[in-house]
């Protein structure tokens, strides 16, 4: 199919429009913001630093408003930047803006350091006293609780001053190195230059031959690049152990753990029970596939193929939309219709183009605005599911916004609740749409696939960083020993019926999370295991449910993942609870297993 008519096809893709932030790049109301922003920071350090323990209360408590003030406006800047960055990283001058709104950002930023790392050294007697002294302070007692989580690992003022004003020039700068270098590589395929989505969609792709020439491209460009790759993953590893031995983390996870809200050991407790389901999930699963695809063995391009029976249609953009909203509306008008506004008021951007960032996300911006979501969309049914996730991510961020800009954000285990949701009501309303036998076993296999890829997958990244962080305490990794690591890691988590070769090595290094959020991927499954027993309890509720999660939504990140769970009577603490969330994935392959001797 050329280019047109796949576009034809996938019909009117739309464009997100920026100006619900700022008018444009050299707009006057940015220039305002900035000067105006630069100058109350300098004026807040000069009337507050150094004065927080003598404040009472209500002083505290305005201080921490006028705070909140700024940071909304550092917010719509940062978004706007990043946003603006993220549909066109191939510029010069795009790249050139996004890195000076940084290193301005930074400089302005530099000036409220001071605030919280005062409020980190009020004695927890004196903070009590203040907040018996004012509800307004009260009220920020979630953000002052969470601020305060990380003072055991605080540094002095100086070193704090420094690590903050060489983030632009250090971590900052490699992660734009690696998003840059991987927005520019071409992969020639079928005669063709394709950018790293445009190829990586591929091996979801019908046709065979196509799948292996992807992979075949992907792994030699990936190739041909590795030691670029390799340099930015040691450097940000060392970077990141000389900053945990300076703030004293004894896990390179624990920081994220900690900013996550989360304890270590439901983490650990999610990780083992999923490896050792592996034998009866992925394993499992892909020995059937490798039986319906006609081999004992499945080519690594072949892990996301539609089964031979699968039309592999393309689904329209008009027909994706509707699917999801129509999912979304089953469940809660409300719903379906805070998730509406994102296309009536072009809060999104959704075709492939050149030097637009790969995948997808939603970015929330700040409260006094609402969030943006990016796709790249290609009309596969796996396009619609991730329509579906980041539109549960948007509606999120939409009903957490009454929290304000210092409490919005909800950590990242709970984060990732809303677009999973999301994504079993569209699954679970397209499956009941299906009366075909065939069909409906499609459409199973496919869901089996995109739970393994969210919990597997996902926990055999958090392995495969495990060990990279691990052996860079020791010294450098060569590009050869990632690779090693790579392969054994999916070999262990595949399973024996997976096939791989040298070009396979290479695939660790187009991972973006490894880069820009150490240690995140987890927060996948725990997503994924949590809406599992989530749905469960919601088919079995009579009444009162919907409201239940609109207050979770709501909640932002006030509440912590026991008190959101709670009313639900849902506790991830509880050993049984991943093995709860990860039988719904054995259940489905029984299902599948089950049809299969049924044909046969």
């Amino acid at each position: 199919m050329t280019d047109a008519a796949h576009q034809s096809d996938l019909g009117n893709l739309p464009g997100w429009d920026l100006t619900d932030l700022y008018p444009g790049v050299e707009s006057k109301e940015l220039a305002e913001d900035l000067e105006r922003t630069a100058g109350a920071a300098r004026d807040f350090k000069t009337e507050h630093a150094g004065k927080l323990s003598d404040m009472a209360g209500g002083e505290l408590a305005a201080a921490v408003t006028a705070y909140e003030d700024m940071q909304e406006t550092l917010g719509r800047i940062g978004s706007f930047a990043f946003l603006t960055y993220a549909t066109d990283m191939s510029s010069p001058e795009v790249s050139r803006f996004f890195q000076n709104m940084q290193e301005q950002l930074n400089e302005i930023t530099t000036d409220l350091l001071f605030f919280t790392l005062e409020i980190n050294r009020i004695e927890d007697d004196l903070l009590a006293e203040k907040f018996e002294q004012s509800p307004d302070l009260a009220h920020y007692r979630p953000w002052i609780r969470d601020v305060r989580s990380f003072r055991d690992h605080q540094l002095g003022d100086d070193l704090e001053r420094l690590l903050h004003e060489k983030e632009v020039s250090g971590r900052a700068a490699w992660i734009r190195l690696f998003d840059e270098t991987m927005t520019d590589l071409r992969f020639p395929i079928d005669g063709k230059d394709m950018s790293s989505e445009e190829a990586l969609h591929l091996l979801s792709g019908k046709d065979g031959d196509m799948r292996r020439q992807a992979a075949e491209s992907l792994g030699a460009v990936f190739s041909d690049n590795i030691r670029l790759f390799a340099l930015v993953t040691n450097t940000l590893a060392k970077d990141k152990d000389v900053e945990d031995r300076w703030r004293s983390f004894a896990d390179p996870a624990d920081s994220r753990h900690l900013a996550n809200q989360v304890e270590g050991e439901v983490v650990d407790a999610l990780s083992a029970a999923v490896k050792d389901a592996y034998p009866a999930m992925s394993h499992r699963y892909y020995a059937m596939k490798a039986r319906w695809l006609g081999g004992e063995k499945l080519d690594y391009w072949d892990r996301n193929a539609p089964l031979p029976e699968d039309d592999d249609s393309v689904v329209a953009w008009p027909e994706a939309v509707s699917t999801v909203l129509d999912a979304y509306r089953s469940f809660s008008p409300e719903l379906a219709d805070l998730g509406k506004k994102f296309f009536d008021n072009d809060w999104i951007d959704v075709p492939v183009r050149p030097g637009k960032s790969p995948g997808a996300f939603a970015h929330p911006t700040v409260p006094g605005a609402h969030p943006y979501l990016m796709l790249n969309y290609q009309g596969k049914a796996r396009d619609v599911m991730t329509l579906a996730h980041e539109l549960g991510h948007g509606v999120h961020q939409l009903l957490a916004g009454g929290q304000g800009a210092l409490m919005a954000d909800t950590p990242l285990t709970l984060a990732e609740t809303a677009s999973v949701f999301g994504e079993q009501l569209t699954f679970r309303a397209m499956l009941a749409a299906v009366g075909d036998p065939g069909r409906r076993r499609i459409m199973l296999a496919n869901k089996v696939e995109d739970m393994l890829n969210t919990v597997v997958r996902q926990i055999a990244f958090y392995e495969f960083e495990r060990r990279v962080h691990a052996e860079r305490k020791s010294g450098e990794i060569t590009p050869d020993r990632l690779g090693e690591i790579w392969i054994d890691i999916q070999k262990e988590s595949l399973g024996p019926s997976l096939r791989f070769d040298d070009n396979y090595r290479h695939f660790w290094c187009y991972i973006p999370h490894f880069i820009h959020s150490p240690f995140y991927v987890y927060a996948y499954a725990f997503g994924d295991c949590l809406v599992n027993s989530l749905y469960a309890v919601y088919l079995d509720a009579e009444s009162g449910f919907q409201d239940k999660y609109f207050e979770m939504l709501k909640a932002g990140g006030t509440l912590r993942h026991k008190e959101l769970l709670a009313p639900f009577g849902l506790d991830a603490s509880d050993p049984e609870f991943w093995g709860r969330g990860l039988a719904v994935i054995s259940d489905l392959i029984d299902e599948l297993a089950a049809a299969d001797e049924e044909v046969g």
